[in-house]
């Protein structure tokens, strides 16, 4: 971090607004024409608002009023904020899956931070992928930035009981097939489940991401766990609108604050909170475009020694909103100390260390103390063995202990609508004790890796009071999904992976303990069935999806675009 600051000509700005030309003539004048006087610009620096509300997102139905609040920090603090709308990634809306297109956000954020006049940014985000999308996008710009997250949603309610988004609805939704709630109990856990904006209020991906972004150094501290609907939620946004124009005046640079100690620490907190599985693919990638190199070999060596410290849906008892008043994320990583690197800096211009030095935790049953973790390790497996060569995932601590060493036969589903058809069969060969495997459900043969990995569990198996099985697949799942569900299998079946060759009755053997992942079939027999695989043909001829066909990288890698994860920086364009 600089102590120089930045000289009014010396803005990226000025060479649209500052120049004595035609091109700045014609920018000055259609500036006036949007009602701005040249004082309130001239010599200051413009602030990009990246704000990702639209009305098919209900994580964000605040942000037109939190975009207004971010403005009247920059306004305050001598900034000019342009708002420019990007992408809205609404998770349980878009289709396919929003995974599909958070390349396409990501792109979408650093080339309006390109083609425009911005020296700054604030990034607005939360629902699942829109956070990843957009600080990939600002980390491969490299502007000065910070993010502003959507907060979690308040606890939902049914019948006195506490509602969690996700993990609530497979829950609820398990105990309708299996005939233990009426169709009247499930709209009623309907209406309570989601009712105040916000993103999601278990630790699904939406509090993983932006937690993991408060962790790297990119909110200004404690601004993850604020709940949407809490009046410090729009203070938070103000004070961030102020931040970020002293940045640019310090010209601290996203990639100043993002470096492999912001990574690691990304990493453990993302364990510490018994965090989203979609976290691994998303933090690869992150990663990767800070020139950071970051394998599911570190995840695994961090989550053995990191504590599962939160007490939240799904791996836990609690909400965010009640994270938020035991101490919320400076609470945990106060209780993280030996664990983070403290002295990682961050966009508000002090260290990790400093900003949670005066953290406490109110409550010991929200935030668990070190000598009584959730568990004390293994928050996260990273498996690998035959079956998953470059690796699978799964999250031990949402899942039967039972379950931990496993071997049964396969029950294999060439694709979601095989499975969707055939799983309540009640003609089907399926025990507790078998394997469920979906294959095409990666990031080509989704396409876009759908989170299909929570497989159901067959309705007969319901009934008899079955409530977790082995499941494996190349999709992700929900962050707020649980049971024992093997993901991200890579590579993944649609490209010939192993996955590919599992057959009906094949034995498949779950160590998680041991870190494999086997399909216990001869060598010979297996040679031979690839030599007979065919592969399927794309899903797309066309469009962004032909695009991202041509392009995506397998989960291991953190699904990116190969052509946006390494390389030298686009120049910045030409003014003509």
């Amino acid at each position: 971090m600089t102590a120089r600051r930045k000289k009014p000509e010396e803005l990226r700005s000025h060479r649209w607004y500052g120049v004595d030309d035609m091109r700045s003539f014609g920018h000055r004048s259609r500036t006036a024409q949007m009602g701005f006087h040249r004082t309130d610009y001239a010599g200051k620096p413009v602030i990009a608002i990246l704000n990702t509300w639209s009305d098919i997102n209900p994580c964000h139905t605040h942000f037109r009023q939190r975009a207004e609040e971010v403005k009247r920090g920059i306004w305050q603090a001598g900034g000019f904020p342009v708002e420019m709308p990007a992408m809205s990634l609404s998770e349980p809306f878009q289709k396919p899956t929003s995974m599909l297109y958070r390349n396409l956000l990501a792109m979408e954020a650093e080339e309006l931070l390109r083609a425009y006049p911005a020296d700054g940014c604030v990034l607005m985000g939360g629902c699942d992928k829109t956070t990843p999308g957009l600080v990939m996008g600002a980390l491969s710009m490299n502007l000065p930035s910070i993010f502003m997250p959507a907060g979690p949603m308040l606890r939902g309610d049914f019948r006195g009981q506490s509602l969690g988004s996700g993990s609530d609805t497979w829950k609820y939704w398990a105990e309708l097939r299996a005939g233990n709630i009426t169709q009247e109990d499930w709209r009623e856990v309907e209406a309570g489940i989601a009712r105040a904006p916000g993103h999601c209020m278990t630790m699904g991906t939406a509090s993983t991401m932006t937690s993991a972004a408060e962790a790297m150094g990119l909110t200004l501290p404690g601004a993850a766990s604020i709940p949407a609907a809490d009046s410090r939620h729009a203070q938070m946004a103000t004070l961030t609108g102020k931040r970020i124009v002293d940045m640019v005046w310090e010209d601290l640079k996203i990639r100043d604050v993002v470096d492999a100690r912001a990574i690691d620490n990304a990493v453990t907190t993302v364990l510490a909170l018994g965090g989203s599985t979609n976290a691994v693919v998303h933090l690869v990638a992150i990663a990767r475009r800070a020139g950071v190199r970051l394998d599911l070999a570190r995840f695994d060596e961090l989550a053995r020694r990191t504590p599962v410290l939160a007490n939240i849906r799904p791996s836990g008892k609690y909400l965010m909103e009640d994270f938020f008043y035991a101490g919320g994320l400076r609470g945990l990583l106060s209780r993280l100390a030996d664990l983070v690197d403290g002295r990682a800096p961050t966009v508000n211009g002090r260290t990790l260390g400093e900003n949670v030095a005066e953290a406490r935790v109110w409550n010991d049953e929200v935030i668990l103390p070190r000598e009584r973790p959730l568990v004390a390790g293994d928050g996260l497996a990273v498996l690998t063995g035959n079956l998953a060569p470059r690796g699978a995932v799964i999250k031990p601590p949402a899942m039967e202990a039972r379950l931990h060493k496993h071997t049964g036969p396969a029950v294999v589903f060439a694709s979601y609508d095989d499975m969707a058809a055939r799983i309540d069969d009640p003609a089907l060969p399926v025990t507790a004790g078998s394997v469920i495997v979906l294959q095409g459900a990666g990031p080509q043969g989704g396409p876009g890796m759908p989170e299909w990995g929570q497989l159901p569990i067959p309705k007969k198996l319901l009934k008899e009071g079955v409530r977790d099985m082995v499941r494996i697949s190349d999709a992700r799942m929900s962050g707020t999904s649980y049971g024992a569900c093997v993901l991200h299998v890579t590579p993944e079946s649609h490209v010939g992976g192993p996955l590919a060759l599992v057959r009906d009755g094949d034995l498949v053997s779950l160590d998680v303990p041991a870190r494999r992942l086997e399909l216990l079939v001869d060598a010979a027999e297996l040679a031979r069935r690839r030599a007979a695989w065919q592969a399927p043909p794309p899903r797309y001829d066309r469009g962004f999806g032909a695009l991202y066909l041509k392009h995506v990288t397998q989960a291991d890698e953190g699904c990116d675009f190969d052509f946006l994860a390494d390389g030298p920086p686009t120049p910045e364009p030409e003014i003509h």
